[in-house]
């Protein structure tokens, strides 16, 4: 009776070691399962959209301001000029955001190109300051011309995109005999 209840004893106890062992198994699985998920999300999330840096993003939003002038777009203009938007022309001309606007959909000019390079960005907490060069061609009384401009352009970070506040621009003298 005694080996009889000691082969019940060890029965029981192999059974509960198989289920003990069974749970393992599936626990095991189940952990793996989930690194293999965290992993594959990680590097999903890493090659969906690289972060690109305040810099980055803009000079391209000033290519991109430069792009919807040419095209007499002012709903995107619109969105770039904060309230308060103050711009001097190389002229020596100041004017405000509102005339700006009916610029961007009234200038009728002849630009055949227009590209912009020399970008330096500096970041000052939420505001930034970019300098860049644009240079335009286009015809002007029948002949091939190409105008350089310099800007400076600040901007100002609010509710997480950037908004021009200030722009400058000058032209660019081209004889080099005038000196600083």
């Amino acid at each position: 009776m005694f080996a009889a209840a000691r082969a019940g004893l060890t029965a029981s106890m192999s059974k509960r070691m198989i289920i003990a062992a069974m749970m393992n198994t599936l626990l095991r699985r189940a952990a793996v399962s989930a690194l293999l998920v965290c992993a594959a999300a990680t590097a999903a999330a890493a090659q969906s959209a690289p972060v690109r840096s305040d810099q980055d993003i803009l000079i391209q939003l000033e290519r991109d301001w430069d792009a919807a002038f040419h095209r007499h777009d002012a709903a995107f203009i619109d969105r770039v000029l904060a309230d308060e938007f103050i711009v001097t022309y190389d002229n020596g001309v100041r004017a405000d955001r509102k005339l700006e606007l009916q610029l961007a959909t009234s200038l009728n000019e002849n630009i055949e190109s227009s590209m912009m390079d020399e970008f330096m960005v500096k970041e000052f907490g939420n505001t930034a300051v970019v300098w860049f060069t644009l240079h335009l061609v286009g015809p002007v009384n029948g002949q091939r011309v190409q105008n350089d401009y310099r800007f400076t352009d600040v901007f100002v970070l609010r509710d997480g995109r950037w908004q021009c506040v200030s722009s400058q621009s000058t032209r660019v003298d081209k004889d080099p005999r005038r000196g600083p």
